[in-house]
């Protein structure tokens, strides 16, 4: 019998030492810092900002060298083979590609290193002087990786450009920065053929794929990547290594709000971030295998493929249509990315494991029966646990449940993921939670802007808490300072409110030829620190962490004088399952939102299906006034849950059919909404909202 009750009591003890655990560690504390007065926050353990975690390394050229010369025969770089391509058709006539790839074909860090400094000689022989910019202008792949570090090697600037942008924000892009190279693939440069005559400075092109498109000869001078490393094999340059305080990229955000701003980042400022990560991330090293299908246009991936190298590990390449097993892109019968692969650590944005957590949703409704009876008590068991309480599944029971439920769905992302890198927007709790129990991994949310080489705060791995964006990371102060008309200070109770602003070495140098909006949000303090404004409004939690609850720029002032924030109400509805996409619309001289709310295709048409309704396709669907209340009660419902104010909540949706995509211009290449995009296409909609 005693047997039995020290069974019983190991679970409520572990849980009372996690509770007294988790009150007492303090994960951030107060600092003293300089500039505008305001309460600021360093991380625990690290008394001043850390700019580098490797003795004698300042620039990220000097970070890759150290480590292929440390990990020369092992594999670093991994691409699958393609074995088949083919186009399918659909009954309604339309027409999509599906690829059949093979295994992974690896590159050691001494061959990587090679083909780097190969083509970074190859540049020379190209004519490309240092003082002029690379663009690189292509998806995530193992050529972008090489022609980054070969430039690192020579300090030549490099333009990342999202491979989804837009004519528009492509021509402004590579005309502001004076471009005289763009490295892309064939697909990106037919692109470049459309707007050559808008072209100022452009003379080369180097082409990733060996198949160079007829229509773009004459324009420039186009080389194909494989020829660029032979031209430097043949002629080999000694490096040109840069300086810590040397631009390595400027980086264009995806313009959420109008045309892409250059954001100049230092070898400094990147390195800043990538030895803060390394620290964050639990026994990150030479075993890791981590999967990059995330634009490394985005400082997240940039990061972390600067990361991976430096502690041994192994990058494989992927792309976000053919990353698991049933991804739109991959040949029925074939192999994701993720399978093939295994990885054990990944970085996502939010959108992508809100996709992941709604596949698996549908499977387990599809199966229906025991099966989704089985897989609602194992989740409700492991979410008891994890929120600590004794009851729920511990130990042995945990096991179980992971050998009977969970260990399917682990294996769409290969099986062997202990670690999740979250960052470029808000992460819902709700699926924060399903990650954690149904991959068994934990989930580091990090905050951070491509103004501060994504660095700010990050979650640490034992900290299972959601909603929470985690304590200043090692590279990094965050201050809050008071922004009196929106009624956030930081002598609030219970906790400290106000605009975030972040310090330290990871905070870039400013806008590329925007002068006067670099003034507005960068500062530099009489102790020399360099601090962003963000325009995020946050709090501090009593262990140091901080939480995001709202924006100035989506504050919207009401008819009767009650402010709404966008972006917190859309955080806040789109856990629904009806919702794909949403955007809620304040007009000033009206007293009620409005939103545009993009359906989730599988939710509304099974719950149409089990109500008996009729349609004759899903844009139909959507029209149908019993569909726009079902979804309009969901929203409110949840809205309530989650303590709305009545006037937060939108009286009218308008139910759209079709996703929003960055193809469409309605979203970034990081899947954000462009808000003022979105009201100009559908104008007439919210008009009608208003007055119907």
């Amino acid at each position: 019998m005693s047997a039995y009750i020290v069974g019983a009591l190991v679970p409520i003890v572990f849980t009372l030492l996690l509770r007294s655990s988790k009150n007492v560690k303090k994960r951030g504390v107060p600092i003293d810092v300089g500039g505008e007065p305001g309460y600021a926050i360093r991380n625990s353990r690290f008394p001043s900002p850390v700019e580098t975690a490797w003795e004698g390394i300042s620039t990220l050229a000097e970070l890759f060298e150290q480590a292929c010369k440390q990990h020369h025969d092992k594999r670093l770089l991994g691409t699958r083979k393609l074995i088949s391509r083919e186009v399918q058709v659909t009954e309604d006539g339309r027409s999509f590609e599906k690829v059949h790839l093979g295994d992974y074909e690896w590159l050691t860090y001494g061959k990587a290193f090679e083909a780097v400094c190969n083509f970074a000689s190859g540049l020379v022989q190209l004519g490309h002087k240092k003082e002029e910019r690379v663009a690189i202008f292509a998806d995530t792949r193992e050529e972008w990786f090489i022609a980054l570090q070969a430039c690192f090697r020579r300090n030549v600037t490099v333009v990342t450009i999202y491979a989804s942008l837009g004519e528009e924000a492509l021509c402004h892009s590579l005309n502001e920065t004076d471009v005289t190279t763009v490295i892309c693939a064939n697909k990106e440069l037919k692109k470049l053929v459309n707007i050559s005559g808008q072209l100022d400075t452009v003379k080369r092109v180097i082409c990733m794929d060996d198949e160079i498109p007829t229509s773009a000869s004459g324009r420039w001078t186009i080389t194909s990547f494989a020829d660029v490393e032979r031209m430097g094999c043949e002629n080999p340059v000694v490096a040109d290594l840069p300086l810590s305080a040397d631009v390595a990229v400027i980086m264009y955000t995806s313009g959420s709000t109008g045309l892409p701003k250059g954001v100049m980042m230092t070898h400094g400022n990147v390195l800043a971030t990538v030895s803060a990560v390394m620290t964050i991330v639990p026994g990150l090293g030479s075993k890791d295998v981590y999967l990059a299908y995330l634009p490394l246009a985005h400082i997240l991936e940039l990061a972390a493929e600067n990361l991976i190298p430096a502690v041994g590990g192994v990058i494989g390449y992927g792309a976000p249509l053919t990353l698991t097993d049933t991804s739109s892109k991959i040949k029925a019968g074939t192999k994701g990315d993720a399978t093939v692969l295994s990885p054990t650590v990944m970085a996502a944005v939010p959108a992508i494991l809100d996709r992941v957590r709604e596949g698996v949703r549908k499977k387990v409704d599809a199966k229906g029966g025991l099966s989704k009876k089985l897989f609602d008590l194992a989740y409700a068991r492991r979410l008891s646990a994890i929120n600590g309480s004794w009851a729920g599944a511990w130990g042995l029971e945990k096991l179980l449940w992971n050998f009977l439920v969970f260990k399917k769905v682990r294996a769409i992302l290969g099986g062997r993921i202990r670690f999740l890198l979250s960052g470029g927007a808000p992460l819902s709790a709700d699926t924060q939670r399903f990650i954690n129990i149904c991959l068994g991994a934990p989930i580091g949310q990090g905050y951070g802007l491509t103004e501060t080489c994504a660095g700010a705060t990050f979650s640490e791995v034992d900290d299972t808490s959601v909603g929470r964006v985690g304590s200043p990371l090692p590279c990094s102060f965050v201050k809050l300072i008071d922004w009196p008309e929106g009624g956030y200070l930081t002598s609030d109770s219970p906790m400290p409110r106000g605009e975030i602003v972040v310090g330290g070495p990871s905070v870039t140098l400013g806008y590329f030829k925007m002068e006067e909006k670099t003034k507005e949000v960068y500062k530099v303090d009489e102790r020399g620190m360099r601090w962003f404004y963000t325009g995020d409004i946050g709090q501090f939690h009593a262990d140091g962490c901080l939480e995001i609850i709202d924006r100035k720029k989506d504050i919207v002032k009401l008819q009767h004088g009650e402010y709404v924030s966008l972006g917190k109400v859309e955080a806040a509805l789109i856990i629904s399952t009806y919702v794909d996409n949403i955007m809620l619309h304040a007009d000033p001289f009206h007293s009620y939102c409005v939103a545009l709310v993009v359906a989730s295709q599988h939710a509304v048409e099974d719950w149409a299906s089990k109500q008996g309704v009729a349609f004759t396709d899903f844009a139909d669907l959507c029209e149908k006034e019993e569909t726009v209340k079902e979804v309009h009660s969901s929203l409110v419902q949840i809205a309530k849950k989650s303590r709305l104010e009545k006037f937060e909540i939108p009286a009218k949706i308008k139910l759209l059919s079709t996703p929003w995509t960055p193809e469409s211009g309605l979203v970034t290449a990081a899947l954000k909404i462009k808000r003022e995009a979105i009201r100009k296409a559908f104008s007439e909609d919210l008009a009608k909202l208003y007055t119907s």
